[in-house]
This record gives structure tokens, sequence and C-alpha cells, in this order.
């Protein structure tokens, strides 16, 4: 079945009232509570980590076929079979020998966060461990892939209101709970956002993600500016690009929305022909999509969503 007509389907029987689009979290989601980010050696990657009941062992894992490249080219992405049970998954595999001291410190953060995470909405990790010098980061296969791969492959003009509606409800869920832990997501585009065999919408990118508790309190705004941060540039809200003392809060992450809202709708990146520097520079809200959109722009408490 296609992703757009199980996503009709879905909205036809359940209507967009029943998705609860901005209604509270499932009774299954717990927040746990958040400490404050420890800074761990590299030596924290030679103890396998299982976040489920996937074992970190290499050979429990049969790599099938390479879908994607990452981290400056030093991660491979594989589509794997795990063994045990035949489930598919999606293996990362990142040379640690040719990462720097700050790329290392920066893949702890993302493992420090995927342990602390756990939530519907966003991907699953099965395991982490060393192999040959390769960190292995086992996360669960989303055969649909990206919400990006899909505009690439279906949506070249963009999708549908209803298809669009249907992703950002998984994706502000998942904010919604990162949030709630006292954490800035900051890299929140289409290719971030998952959807599994079964229709479920992941958010994924979690290794820019901010604590925002210092010390054991909350702060009011953060002033970090994401490292490796040269492809979310057109993503990134205004207050995090201007880097002064003003800060940013966890609004920025709705900033974002926004943006991919429109990569969706539009079926291209936003300010895609406007160089990284000039954004980073010259910040703004991108052009308003149709009537409707300058309608919420405008009054956006009063504007009817359905």
């Amino acid at each position: 079945m296609s992703f757009l007509r199980w996503v009709s389907e879905k909205f036809i029987v359940e209507g967009l009232r029943d998705l609860e689009l901005f209604g509270e979290q499932p009774p299954g989601d717990t927040r746990r509570k958040t400490n404050e980010e420890s800074s761990e050696s590299i030596a924290s990657f030679s103890k396998p980590e299982v976040m489920s009941s996937f074992l970190p062992e290499r050979g429990c894992y049969e790599l099938l076929t390479i879908i994607g490249k990452g981290f400056e080219d030093l991660m491979t992405v594989n589509l794997a079979r795990y063994k045990p049970i035949g489930e598919y998954v999606t293996v990362r595999r990142i040379n640690l020998e040719a990462c720097s001291n700050e790329m290392v410190t920066f893949l702890q953060g993302e493992l420090h966060v995927s342990r602390l995470f756990s939530h519907p909405n966003i991907v699953p990790y099965r395991a982490t461990f060393i192999a040959d010098n390769e960190l292995w980061v086992v996360t669960a296969f989303m055969a649909y892939g990206s919400a990006k791969d899909l505009i690439c492959s279906h949506f070249a003009d963009g999708m549908s209101e209803l298809a669009i509606a249907y992703l950002l409800q998984g994706l502000l869920r998942a904010l919604d709970y990162i949030h709630h832990m006292g954490y800035v997501h900051r890299s929140v585009k289409a290719s971030h956002v998952l959807v599994s065999a079964d229709g479920k919408v992941c958010l994924s990118g979690l290794r820019s993600s901010l604590s925002m508790i210092r010390h054991g309190q909350r702060q009011r705004v953060v002033h970090d500016f994401p490292r490796h941060s040269v492809k979310v540039l057109p993503w990134l809200s205004p207050e995090v690009l201007q880097q002064n003392l003003q800060g940013y809060d966890a609004k920025s992450d709705i900033y974002s929305v926004g943006i991919t809202a429109c990569e969706l709708a539009n079926g291209h990146v936003p300010f895609k022909d406007m160089p990284a520097t000039q954004v980073s520079l010259q910040p703004s809200a991108p052009s308003c999509l149709s009537d409707t959109a300058l309608s919420v722009e405008k009054s956006p408490w009063r504007t009817v969503l359905w």
C-alpha cells in the first residue's frame, strides 16, 4: 500500500479531530526526570549498550545493503537483518579512528539522549557497540524512509495538506515530549521525519539536541550554537542564527516545524537558492504558502484548523 493511500484511509476512518493533533500525550507516555548532562570519554563506547532485547554483537546482524552515508562521510548506513528473529533494522557504522575528539563528543551526546528518551514518536535505538574500531548504532528500520525521501520519490511538487498534517502530528508529539524533558532538538527538517512500515511517524536527528538543564535548574534560554550546523541552516530560527546575548529556547524548534511544513508543501528545501552564509547573516521567514497560511500568521488563535 502506498504511503499516500495509507494516510488517506487513516484520516477517513479516524478524522482530524480524532487524531488529537494538539491534544495530550498518549497514556503510555512517561516522562522521566532529566539530569544534568554528563561528559563521557571515548572509553564509554567500549561498553555495549542494550536498549531492547537486541544483542550488541556483530555476528547477530547480517548487513544487506548500503542505504546512505553521513557524518562527513565517516558514517555508513546499512539495511540489516537481526538474525535471531529475522527482523530488519538500520545499522549506522561510524569509523571512530577517523573521528576528531569533537566528533566523538558529538556522538556521545547523541547516545546519551537516545538512552534518556523513550517515546512512540522518537526513533527507537536497539543497541550500540564497538566492532573493529567502528561504532555500530542499531535502530528500528523505517520502511518508508524520511519525509524528504517521500518528496523526492513521489511528491516532487509537494505533499497534500492531508499528508502534511499527518506527518506534523507525529513530529509535534515528539517535540512536545523532548521539550518537557528539558531539551531543544535544533535539527527539525524533513529528512529527520521518518515513517515506518505501519505508518508510524518518528523523529530522528537527536545528535544536535541540547539540554536546557544547568546545575539542576532549567534555564530560561541557552546560547550554544549547533555544531556541524551548515546543513541545517535553512531550518534554524533567527534567534539561533543571531547568536546574541538574548539566546533562544524550545520555541526555536517551532520555527523549524514551520520551515519543515513549507518544505513538505513546496517539495523543496526552503531558501534552496540562498548561500548558507546569507541564510546565517540575514535570517528571514519564507513566503506564505497560501491565503490560509497568511490568515494563520495574522490571527493564529482565530484560525480554524479543521
